[in-house]
């Protein structure tokens, strides 16, 4: 993995030449915005509410779905659209030809939808640390969200139409659980590079190898230290599951190479498994038995959850990789490499990919299945999310079309929202999709 830059990273207001400050008023507060008791702030912060929400009552009378005024802006949005299109440069580790990929790639018919907008905010906005790391938001329920904003993990409901920090990781941590053989190390300033929140449990990553964990119905962190010291410690990415004795497991991949698994209660170490190569993703099947090791080579590995041992390598990509998901199934894995696709392979024959899928205009940096395995989104670094629909051999699609960079997608685990979080100094938001159902006469006797 590259070194951070931040000009790497291409925010949407620097090609715009009006200053919209005084359209769209920038909250970036940390508080609970639903409490005050003072009268006038109450009466500001709603119109600062107003100025920063776009519903979808609003996007159908015309409005923006981000809020960009853009009959006040030099461009159209077409004309915006097209412009970022032909400027926009993809990151590349690997200059290869790409010409038999694109015959490779699945013809996909994009005109479908499946998820409706409903709703987007400003009043929490996510930030990114690293321009190749975009797991920096995650939905536990469909009016649930947490997502990173520069040192506090947010939590917003979409029910209360408010934020809260639930985790400071700017201030001095020190775990409030004491394990036998656990030596407190405390952490503080943690650039948040890479986050996750499953069965009640926060887990971030950290720019210089920290590991945080958080359990939501209890106060302070049980967990923190720096896993990694070597120079080049980031953590790249985490994931929390259970393993096939139903244990809880926490596996954070780094890049030294390294992938490590702790246990979820006492956070003792279980394993520290070596690669050839900085490991820049994983993600652990639904089984918990398989571990997929994505990272700065042209090969996938498909390696044993308890022992690390490589079982197999899948062969296709022509970059590095940085995104991976499982179908709940357990029989398909989905990768993303910034070679602009995801290919999907089923492990039962992992010799070749099954399907190519590619984006717009840049590499694939995040990757989610909904929980019923119907469909699978898959992000760029900046102003598409693409959402496939297995049904129909992933043939058939919605192209969710967006402006800025792209920190994290998640679909809510019942499969009815999809959260979209947009890292951007002025248009920074929380986006808000809906499922579609499709019901017929007879289901309304329901």
């Amino acid at each position: 993995m590259e070194h951070f830059n931040n000009d790497d990273l291409e925010y949407v207001f620097d090609y715009f030449e009006e200053d919209e400050s005084d359209f769209y008023p920038d909250s970036n507060s940390d508080s609970d915005y639903s409490s005050s008791s003072e009268p006038e702030f109450e009466d500001d912060f709603e119109m600062s509410k107003v100025k920063s929400e776009t519903s979808a009552l609003d996007a159908r009378n015309g409005k923006d779905i981000q809020g960009i005024p853009w009959e006040r802006l030099n461009y159209s949005r077409d004309e915006y659209r097209e412009n970022r299109l032909k400027q926009y440069t993809n990151y590349e580790n690997l200059s290869r030809s790409r010409e038999n990929l694109d015959k490779e790639c699945l013809e996909v018919q994009k005109g479908n939808t499946y998820y409706d907008f409903q709703f987007n905010t400003r009043l929490v906005k996510s930030t990114i640390v690293h321009f190749q790391l975009r797991n920096l938001l995650c939905a536990t329920s469909k009016h649930d969200v947490y997502l990173m904003q520069n040192y506090s993990v947010m939590h917003w409901s979409s029910l209360q139409r408010n934020g809260k920090e639930v985790l400071n990781v700017a201030k001095p941590i020190v775990p409030t659980v004491k394990h036998p053989g656990f030596v407190v190390q405390p952490v503080s300033r943690v650039q948040v590079s890479t986050m996750t929140v499953r069965e009640n449990l926060i887990v971030a990553g950290g720019f210089h190898g920290e590991l945080i964990c958080k359990n939501l119905n209890h106060s302070g962190v049980a967990f923190c230290s720096k896993i990694s010291t070597d120079d080049s410690a980031i953590t790249n990415a985490v994931d929390v599951y259970r393993n096939p004795t139903g244990s809880l497991r926490v596996v954070a991949a780094n890049n030294d190479s390294k992938i490590r698994v702790f246990d979820a209660e006492k956070f003792s170490s279980l394993g520290c498994f070596k690669y050839d190569w900085s490991v820049n993703n994983t993600s652990v099947s639904p089984d918990g038995k398989l571990l997929a090791v994505l990272g700065d080579s042209t090969e996938c590995l498909i390696a044993d959850g308890n022992t690390g041992k490589v079982t197999a390598s899948l062969k296709g990509h022509l970059d590095y990789s940085f995104a991976s998901a499982w179908h709940p199934d357990g029989q398909i894995l989905a990768t993303g490499n910034q070679d602009t696709t995801c290919r999907l392979w089923d492990i039962r024959n992992l010799s070749q990919s099954i399907a190519v899928l590619r984006g717009r205009m840049g590499a694939i940096r995040a990757l989610s299945f909904t929980s019923d395995g119907r469909f699978l989104a898959m992000a760029e670094p900046a102003d598409f999310v693409h959402i496939f629909d297995s049904k129909s051999g992933y043939a058939q699609g919605q192209e969710i079309d967006l402006f800025g960079e792209i920190a994290g997608i998640s679909f809510s685990p019942d499969t009815e929202a999809l959260f979209v979080g947009i890292a951007d100094r002025t248009y920074g938001s929380l986006l808000e999709f809906t499922r579609r159902h499709q019901y017929n006469y007879m289901d309304s006797m329901f």
